[in-house]
This record gives structure tokens, C-alpha cells and sequence, in this order.
């Protein structure tokens, strides 16, 4: 056996012996060189395992004593198992580093050392001892036995221990790198679930919705223009799928082979706003003047449409088209008037006008139960003085909760509801609804012995009046309660005179300014240009072929934005629509605008020639973040005569639907085009146009083009 020099230790077996061979040593001594002999270099005790044979030297039993020396590799290899202490390792080691010059000293370090091992375990039993943890060590007792059953295994002892031992520690190795897999697929899986999540939101949702956004842009052909005469459109959610849908007057020619005997046919139809597919279609005997829907019906589930022509008003089921009630009148002057619950069924009642002949000026106001079609009452006529456009009629709940109907021809004036019905029922007790009177309404205006109440009479002739709130232009056919409660509680915007406007207060009835301009031949529209919370008012009026947009201001009358535009030859309102910016966004028809320095050569326009060269018209975008620029979604040759606006919550977005004239080539009727267009799918494809070709602002530096993309691709839309 060949010796080796330890890593803590620089003394040999063979400088042990011959120091120790000039005296005589003791049996105990001899034991002491012995040990410090058969030290084996290695690691400080973490590979020999935290037995120390100078513990043993101690001991009365020679032959334990022996024992102990001869089995050392299989002693260290069950500490080494499971019974290692670093702290006792390293003060072993540096024990054995120093000199002992005192024998008495080891002797009663060793002694103690023995203390220690037995004391800290004197209860435990061999199983109990087996399972401890690093940092606990074994009695004398435990020692002898564990050694004692290796002797009895035979000479492979110490190699099949030494074996044991590294089985140990590969399967502890083993056992902590499972542990740390099972950790790491813990804290991985989370998170890539969490990622496949943000995946699936970053790009599978922006996907449905552009495929929405593409469902909701689609065009359609139903009928043929007849007359020049502006058809009905309405929108509302027929079929449940939380998009408004389209519904609008058709009018057909038979399949007839010869001209002189073909027939116009007329019906009502309902399109899905999603992807334009017909829904259901309803067979009029004349053409339908108004759709209106939103009438809640008590023993109806669905909504209650109305179909109201020029002698006939008809209440359909949404979903379906079905008739339910049909009332038949003459000369229907009107849309539908929702009004309280006069009979006491829950269901709100209406009121159309008639208008028998212009010669009499004869208006009656006709009752009509919401329930059954039945009328209430007997018509109420009032004698009309005047002349010009039929204004109203419209409800009107004051401030101290009664209602006024609003009319005129020419003028407004205001009867109260409560008037109306005693004149259709006569001594009949009044609902509760009706039983209050405005003081101050009635005593504005009113002459003496008259129940006429006069809100504007003149020599001019009132266009135009509109409640003043917002989105009344997108809405105006809705005859939801809800929907109707701002309108009947807010001031007029009045335009009479073609050329005034104007802002009448409804709590008494005065006005609150005036602007005068060129003559308006389209219903202003309502929005909020600035930021003072107080809705504007957008005008546009042509003159000598140019048409100019304004913008007024609703507080002032002060003109907030103004831009010259080549006259498109057409009439259609504007439309304000709510943005996620607080501000409005104004779509509105024109065409080439005009810049500030270029010379206009205006020129008088024939009305019916039409120039040689198809007309262009443009339909613009305008937000006030960037009043100097606006965006072209979109330019066509056909004629738009009528359009709405839809919002669609679930996307921020919204839809413009416009129903044109389209020429022929062949001199026959145009045909009637229904076109669905996303305004945020239009903007993305939409094209920059600037009013002002010096690059100059008000404001400062020009916008830059990648500074207006981002503005307008973010902008949302929404339901004020």
C-alpha cells in the first residue's frame, strides 16, 4: 500500500512512524499515527465522508479501535450518504493540520468529540438516524454496528460501499434536476400560455375585425329613381345581430315587354347591414314617404316598424315584415309623432298631420292608438296662415313637464297636448300626462282667445327646424322613448329666410343670436367643432357654382371654419358623427375645393343641362384636431340623394350608408344604389387634402403626412 499526502495534511505515514519510533508508544499513540497515516488525499472530507479516526484513538476497545481504522472507506461512505457536516469537516481539517505537542490535549478533545456524537443522538433509533439530513452525525454505538454489518457482507464491502455511495448521489443528483424540471415547466407554462393569449389577441382579433370591417362595405342595386323625389331610409336592428340595419322605400317596373304597359310596383325592404343580403320585403299599394322604427308594442316582442305613405300608415313586425295594424288617412303630411300613453295600455300613442288641400290651409292633427291603429278621438284641425314648407309636427316637453305640439306652414307655432286632446274628446276625464300647462308658454305669443301659441312669425318663411342636440340627424326617425327624450327638452335651431340662422331658446322663446349667409338648401348639421361643449352647426349653401361650408359657432354665431368648394349639383345633408377625441367628425359632399389663390372664374349654371364631362363628387372628412386639412374617403359620378349614419359599438366604427342615382347610358330611370361604406376601413384608404398650398397654418408648421395617418387610423368612433 502505497501512501498519499492529503490535501489538508503535509505530514506522510512514513514521518509519522519515524517520529514516533525513538520512544516507546503507547497503544493509544500508536492508534493516533495510525489515523493520521491512513488520511487519503481527496476533497475536505465531502469525498472521504466527516469520519475522523482521531475520534476513534480514544476508545478502551482495542479491537473497535481496529475495526474502525481497517473499515474507514465504508465509515466515510455512509456519512458521506446522508450524515455530512461542512462545519465539523472543516474544523477536522484544520485539527489535523497543527502539530499536537500535548497528548492529553487530543485526548481531551476526543473525549469531547465523543460527547458530542452521542449526545446529539441519544434517542433515535438506526431507521430514524438513517433518514436525518446533513449536519447530525452517529453515535459510537450506531458506528460500530453499521461496521459490523459490513464485515459480515464480506471483502467486497468496500468497493460495493463505495459504489452505494455514488448510486446516492447520482440519484439525489437525479432527483434535483427532476425537481428543477418540474419547476421550470411550472413557471414555463404559465407564460406561454400567457403568450399564446396576447398572440391570439394581437392578431386573431384584429383579423375578425377586419373581416367585419370588410363584410360591412358592400353595394347593392334595388329599384329605380322615379321622380327626383327623395326616398325613406331609416336604420335599425331588425334581425338582432347588434348592427342597425337598412331599411328603405323600393320602387320596380313590372316585367312587362312593351313601355306603355309596364306598372311601378312599391315595397318596402329590409337589408342587413352586414352583409347586404335581403331580409324581408313588404308589398305596398303606393310608394312609402317614411319608415320609422323603435315603437315598442306590449303584446309584440319585436320592434314595431311604421310604413306611412300618402294615405296609409302600417305597423310591420321587424323581424319578419308581417303586418299587424293598418290605418287608412288622407294626405299624410307627415312622419309619426310619438306621444305619452294617453290610453292607459303602457304603449306610447301617435300623432300624424294631414293636409287635405293647400287652398284651405286646413291642418288636422290625427291621434292614433300604438297599440291597435285605432284613432283617438276626432281629428283636430287648426287653420294655417302662411306659406312655404310644412314644419313639424314635433313634441315638445318644457321645463315644468308639459307637452306642446310644434307646426306651422312657413311659420311655427305651438298648440298644447292637453288642448288637442280636449278638442278630440271633449269632457273626457285628461290622462295624467297631459294635466300640466306651462305658465310661461302660455303667456308668450299667444293672442287672446286662442289656443295658438307663436314661436316665430314673420315675412320670411322657416326651411328648416331641429331640435339642438346631437345626433338628431342620425336618429330623427326613431321613435324609441329613450331616444326621444333629449329632443322634446332642448332649444331649435331655426333657418328661415333661406339665409338666417338662428338659435331660439325654448324656455322663453327668444333668440339667442343670429347669423345671416348665402341661402341654405340642406339641413344643417350638429356637431362639436370646438370645446366649449355647446354643439356648432355646420351650413353649406351654393351660389353662382360655388358651394361654401361653414361652420357656426352654437354660443356666439361666429363662424369657427369656412372653405370654398366646386358646386357638386347635389342636395344632401351633412353628417356629424362623435369621435373618441370628445370632437366631431363632419362628413359632408362636395367637390374639387378651391384654394385661396387661385382666381375663380364663377359661372351661372343652367339647372337640368349637364356638362359634357361627368361630375366628380368627393365625399369628405373633417375633424377639427386639423382644420386645414381634410381627408377624401371616397369619389363616384353617381348622385347621392339621402344617407345615415350607424354606429357599430363592438368596433369603434362607423357605417355610412347612402343611396344614389345611378345614370344609364341608354336615357332610361337610374337605378337605385345602396351602399354600405366603414368610415375607419374608408380612412385607412382615404386621401389627404390639403385647403391652403402655401404650407402655412394658423396654427404653425403643416401637419406632416405621417403625423395625419396616425391621427386619423386612430380615431374611433362612438355614440355621443
Amino acid at each position: 500500500m502505497q501512501w498519499g499526502r492529503g490535501r489538508n495534511n503535509d505530514v506522510t505515514g512514513q514521518d509519522a512512524l519515524e517520529a514516533a519510533s525513538p520512544r516507546c508508544l503507547s497503544r493509544r499513540e500508536m492508534a493516533a499515527a495510525l489515523s493520521r497515516a491512513l488520511k487519503l488525499p481527496g476533497k475536505k472530507g465531502s469525498e472521504l465522508g466527516d469520519y475522523d479516526p482521531l475520534t476513534q484513538a480514544d476508545s478502551d476497545d482495542e479491537s473497535e479501535e481496529d475495526d474502525l481504522v481497517l473499515n474507514y472507506p465504508r465509515n466515510g461512505l455512509g456519512r458521506d450518504g446522508c450524515l455530512g457536516s461542512s462545519k465539523l469537516r472543516a474544523g477536522r481539517s484544520e485539527r489535523l493540520n497543527e502539530a499536537p505537542d500535548d497528548e492529553e490535549e487530543e485526548e481531551e478533545e476526543d473525549g469531547d468529540d465523543d460527547d458530542e456524537w452521542t449526545d446529539r443522538l441519544p434517542g433515535k433509533s438506526r431507521r430514524d438516524r438513517g433518514e436525518l439530513k446533513d449536519g447530525q452525525f452517529w453515535s459510537h454505538r450506531d458506528l460500530g454496528g453499521r461496521e459490523k454489518m459490513g464485515e459480515e457482507r464480506g471483502a467486497a464491502g468496500m468497493s460495493g460501499g463505495s459504489g452505494l455511495g455514488m448510486h446516492g448521489a447520482e440519484a439525489e443528483k437525479k432527483r434535483l434536476r427532476a425537481k428543477n424540471v418540474v419547476r421550470s415547466a411550472f413557471f414555463l407554462v404559465p407564460l406561454v400560455c400567457a403568450a399564446l393569449i396576447v398572440l391570439l389577441c394581437v392578431f386573431l382579433i384584429p383579423c375578425q375585425r377586419g373581416e367585419l370591417e370588410k363584410k360591412l362595405q358592400w353595394e347593392k342595386a334595388l329599384g329605380v329613381e322615379v321622380g327626383g323625389t327623395q326616398p325613406a331610409l331609416t336604420l335599425w336592428d331588425v334581425d338582432g345581430d347588434s348592427v342597425e340595419d337598412v331599411l328603405l322605400a323600393v320602387t320596380e317596373w313590372t316585367n312587362e315587354t312593351h313601355p306603355s304597359q309596364r306598372n311601378k310596383n312599391y315595397s318596402a325592404v329590409a337589408v342587413s347591414a352586414v352583409s347586404g343580403q335581403l331580409l324581408w320585403r313588404k308589398v305596398m299599394p303606393e310608394s312609402v314617404k317614411y319608415i320609422q322604427c323603435g315603437l315598442r308594442n306590449s303584446t309584440q316582442p319585436s320592434t314595431v316598424c311604421l310604413l306611412i305613405g300618402s294615405s296609409i300608415l302600417m305597423a310591420v313586425n321587424g323581424t319578419t315584415g308581417e303586418r299587424l295594424w293598418t290605418v287608412t288617412l288622407k294626405n299624410i303630411e307627415s312622419q309619426a309623432v310619438l306621444l305619452p300613453d294617453i290610453e292607459g295600455d303602457s304603449v306610447p300613442d301617435l300623432l300624424v298631420a294631414t293636409l287635405p288641400t293647400y287652398e284651405s290651409l286646413d291642418l288636422y292633427l290625427i291621434m292614433i292608438s300604438g297599440q291597435t291603429g285605432a284613432l283617438l278621438g276626432r281629428p283636430v284641425s287648426s287653420n294655417l296662415t302662411g306659406q312655404g314648407k310644412l314644419i313639424g309636427p314635433l313634441l315638445h316637453e318644457t321645463q315644468q313637464g308639459a307637452f306642446y305640439i310644434l307646426f306651422g306652414l312657413g311659420n311655427v307655432q305651438a298648440i298644447s297636448l292637453q288642448d288637442i286632446y280636449l278638442c278630440a274628446f271633449g269632457d273626457m276625464a285628461i290622462p295624467q300626462p297631459l294635466r300640466r300647462k306651462d305658465k310661461v308658454w302660455e303667456g308668450l305669443n299667444k293672442t287672446n282667445f286662442s289656443n295658438v301659441i307663436h314661436i316665430h312669425r314673420g315675412s320670411e318663411s322657416v326651411e328648416f327646424l331641429l331640435p339642438l342636440v346631437t345626433d338628431w340627424g342620425i336618429d330623427r326617425n326613431s321613435l324609441d322613448t329613450v331616444s326621444n327624450l333629449n329632443s322634446i327638452r332642448s332649444d331649435w335651431v331655426l333657418v328661415y329666410g333661406a339665409s338666417m340662422v338662428s338659435v331660439v331658446r325654448q324656455r322663453d322663446l327668444r333668440k339667442e343670436w343670429a347669423f345671416n349667409l348665402a341661402p341654405i338648401h340642406s339641413q344643417p348639421a350638429l356637431g362639436h367643432f370646438n370645446n366649449d361643449r355647446i354643439l356648432d352647426i355646420f351650413v353649406q349653401h351654393s351660389e353662382n357654382g360655388i358651394m361654401q361650408a361653414k361652420i357656426i359657432n352654437g354660443a356666439s354665431g361666429s363662424v369657427l371654419w369656412a372653405a370654398d368648394f366646386v358646386c357638386p349639383y347635389l342636395v344632401l345633408e351633412t353628417s356629424a358623427i362623435s369621435t373618441s377625441t370628445g370632437q366631431s367628425a363632419f362628413l359632408f359632399w362636395a367637390s374639387d375645393p378651391i384654394r385661396a389663390q387661385r382666381n375663380v372664374t364663377r359661372t351661372t349654371t343652367v339647372p337640368g343641362v349637364v356638362a359634357a364631362r361627368p361630375l366628380i363628387r368627393r365625399l369628405f372628412l373633417l375633424h377639427p384636431a386639423y382644420p386645414t386639412v381634410l381627408l377624401e374617403l371616397s369619389n363616384t359620378t353617381d348622385t347621392a340623394v339621402t344617407s345615415a349614419v350607424s354606429y357599430q359599438e363592438h368596433l369603434k366604427d362607423a357605417t355610412y350608408i347612402t343611396l344614389s342615382s345611378r345614370p344609364t347610358p341608354d336615357s332610361k330611370p337610374g337605378a337605385r344604389i345602396v351602399k354600405s361604406t366603414s368610415v375607419r376601413a374608408a380612412i385607412s384608404s382615404g386621401r389627404i387634402v390639403r385647403l391652403m398650398e402655401n404650407g402655412k397654418t394658423e396654427g404653425g408648421a403643416k401637419p406632416g403626412s405621417f403625423e395625419l395617418n396616425t391621427f386619423f387610423r386612430r380615431l374611433y368612433f362612438k355614440r355621443q
